[in-house]
C-alpha cells in the first residue's frame, strides 16, 4: 500500500506538471516576443507593427489565463500530497514560492490590465514598458520556482536543525545563487523562447499556406525566427553549464544521461545509440546494441578535461578506490548511522542527558550528507530509470538541432523573398510547434526522472516524502484532475484556434 501511495502521489504531480507546462513556456516566450514587436512599433509609429503586436498580444493572454489555474493547484499539492517533504524543507522551499507570489505575480499582475486594455488610455512609452515589465514578471515566476528545484537538485545555503527535523536557510544568497538553480533557471527559460518562438513562425507559415495575412507573417516569422536562434545559443551555452555541474552534484543522472555503466578516462559522448535493456550493473552484458560516440567529449564536458576520468553507474554503486569514489553500500551505512543517530539524540536530549545528546548529535553531522541513503535496503535503488533517461536526453538534443536549423533556413528564405515557394518548409514549421513542447517535456524528463529516487539529492528519497494518505484518496484527485486539465487544455486549443483563423484585424 505504500508503494502504491507514492506511485499514485508521484504520477498526479506528473500529471500536474506536464499540463502546467504545457502552458508556460509559451507565456515565457510570446511576452518578449511582444514586447519586442512593440518596441518596434514605438520606434517607428508604424501601425502595422502595433496590430502586430496586438494580435500576438491576443493569444499570450488566452495562454497566461489557463496558465494560473495549474499553477496554483501545483503548488497546493506540495501540502496535500508532499507533507513529509513539506515539513523538512517548508523553511527553505517556501521563501521562494512566497517570493515568486509578493514580487512576481504582483508585477505581472499590476500591469497585465495596462498591457491589455490602456492601448489608447496611455502614452505609447508607459505602455511599451508595461508590456516589458509583464514579460520580466513571467519570467521572475519562473525563477523563484526553478530555484527551489535547483535547491532540491543541490541543497546548499541550510542547516538541517535537529530538534525540529527541518532544514534551515542559512544564506539566502547561496540558495539564489546556486551555480545548479542558475543554470535550471537560464536554460528553462530559453526553452519558452524557443517554444514562442516556433508558435509564432508556425503560425505565420499557416497564415502563408493559406495566403493570408502575407505581409504580417512574414514580419512575425522574421522575429520569431531570429530571437530562437538567440535563444538556442543560450540553451546551448546552458546545456554545457548544467552537464558540468551536473558532474559535481549529480554524477549518477550524467552516468544515466550516457548509458555509461563503466566509468572511464577519456569518456566518450553518445551522439545516437541503441541501449541494451538486458545491461545491468551486476551483469556483463553489453551496454548498447550499438552506438554513435564522439571520442572523449563527454569527459571535455563534465571536467572541462578531455583526459578525466567520468564515472559509470557501476562506479557509483559499487565504488572505485582508485579515484576516490565510495560504494553506494558505503553511504548507506552511513546514511543508516546518521538516521538512528538522530533518533538517539532525539530520546536522551527528552531524557535529558545533555551528554549523550551530544555525542548523538555530533555522529548525525558527521553522516547527515548522505542520510538518505539509510531509507534504501538494495544499493541498485539509487540508480535512476536508465532507458527513459537516456532517450529523453538524445531526442530532446535531436530536436533542438532540427529547431536551430529551421530557424536558420526561415530567416534565409525571408530574407530572400522565397518563403511562400517553400511549400515543405512552412510544413515543417506548423509542425515544429508540438515537437518544441515535447523537446521541452522531455527536459523535464531528464531533469526529474533523471535525479530518482532523490527528491532532495542525498537527503530525502522519494519514498519518504508523501503524506500519509489513504491511496484511494490520491486515485481519485488523480482522475479529477486529469479530467479537468484537459477540458481546460482543449479550451485553450478551441479558443486559440478560433482566435488564429480569424487572424489579425
Amino acid at each position: 500500500m505504500e508503494e502504491a501511495l507514492v506511485d499514485w502521489s508521484r504520477a498526479q504531480f506528473a500529471l500536474t506538471v506536464i499540463y502546467h507546462w504545457l502552458f508556460v513556456p509559451l507565456t515565457l516566450g510570446l511576452s518578449f516576443i511582444m514586447a519586442i514587436m512593440e518596441s518596434i512599433y514605438v520606434k517607428t509609429g508604424s501601425l502595422k507593427w502595433k496590430k502586430t503586436t496586438q494580435f500576438w498580444m491576443t493569444l499570450f493572454g488566452i495562454n497566461f489565463a489557463i496558465g494560473v489555474a495549474t499553477g496554483i493547484i501545483l503548488e497546493f499539492e506540495f501540502g496535500t500530497n508532499w507533507s513529509n517533504y513539506s515539513w523538512f524543507v517548508g523553511d527553505i522551499f517556501g521563501a521562494p514560492l512566497a517570493i515568486e507570489g509578493i514580487m512576481a505575480f504582483f508585477l505581472e499582475s499590476a500591469f497585465l490590465a495596462v498591457m491589455f486594455f490602456g492601448w489608447e488610455k496611455v502614452s505609447r512609452k508607459f505602455h511599451l514598458t508595461a508590456t516589458w515589465l509583464v514579460a520580466l514578471g513571467s519570467n521572475l515566476s519562473a525563477l523563484w520556482i526553478l530555484v527551489a528545484n535547483g535547491w532540491m537538485q543541490n541543497p546548499v545555503g541550510m542547516h538541517f536543525n535537529p530538534e525540529t527535523a527541518r532544514n534551515e536557510m542559512l544564506n539566502f544568497w547561496d540558495v539564489l545563487l546556486n551555480p545548479v538553480a542558475v543554470d535550471k533557471f537560464l536554460h528553462t527559460i530559453s526553452s519558452g523562447y524557443v517554444i514562442g518562438s516556433l508558435f509564432v513562425v508556425g503560425i505565420s507559415s499557416w497564415y502563408i499556406l493559406k495566403n493570408r495575412h502575407i505581409a504580417f507573417a512574414r514580419r512575425s516569422m522574421l522575429i520569431g525566427a531570429v530571437f530562437g536562434i538567440v535563444a538556442s545559443f543560450f540553451i546551448v551555452l546552458t546545456g554545457d553549464s548544467s552537464g558540468h555541474h551536473m558532474a559535481k552534484t549529480q554524477p549518477m543522472k550524467l552516468a544515466a544521461m550516457e548509458g555509461l555503466y563503466e566509468g572511464d578516462e577519456g569518456a566518450n559522448l553518445v551522439a545516437f545509440g541503441v541501449l541494451n535493456p538486458q545491461k545491468e550493473v551486476d551483469n556483463d552484458a553489453d551496454a548498447f546494441y550499438f552506438r554513435i560516440s564522439i571520442p572523449r567529449l563527454l569527459s571535455l564536458l563534465a571536467e572541462r578535461d578531455m583526459d578525466a576520468f567520468v564515472p559509470g553507474m557501476e562506479d557509483l554503486v559499487y565504488g572505485n578506490s582508485k579515484y576516490n569514489i565510495p560504494s553506494a553500500e558505503t553511504k548507506m551505512k552511513r546514511g543508516s548511522l546518521a538516521l538512528q543517530s538522530l533518533k538517539s539524540f532525539t530520546r536522551e536530549k527528552k531524557a535529558g542527558n545533555d551528554t549523550l545528546a551530544e555525542a548523538h548529535l555530533k555522529t548525525f553531522r558527521e553522516n547527515y550528507e548522505v542520510m538518505g541513503y539509510g531509507y534504501f535496503e538494495d544499493p541498485k535503488e539509487t540508480i535512476p530509470p536508465v532507458g527513459l533517461t537516456f532517450y529523453s536526453f538524445h531526442f530532446m538534443v535531436m530536436l533542438g538541432f532540427l529547431f536551430v536549423l529551421l530557424f536558420v533556413l526561415v530567416i534565409w528564405s525571408n530574407m530572400n523573398e522565397t518563403i511562400e515557394k517553400k511549400r515543405y518548409l512552412l510544413r515543417a514549421a506548423v509542425w515544429a510547434i508540438p515537437l518544441g513542447y515535447i523537446a521541452s517535456i522531455l527536459g523535464w524528463v531528464v531533469s526529474e526522472v533523471g535525479r530518482q529516487p532523490w527528491t532532495i539529492q542525498d537527503l530525502l528519497p522519494v519514498g519518504v516524502s508523501t503524506s500519509h494518505l489513504d491511496v484511494s484518496n490520491v486515485q481519485t484527485t488523480f482522475w479529477i484532475f486529469a479530467v479537468l486539465f484537459t477540458i481546460l487544455l482543449i479550451a485553450e486549443i478551441s479558443i486559440l484556434t478560433r482566435q488564429i483563423k480569424i487572424g489579425p484585424k
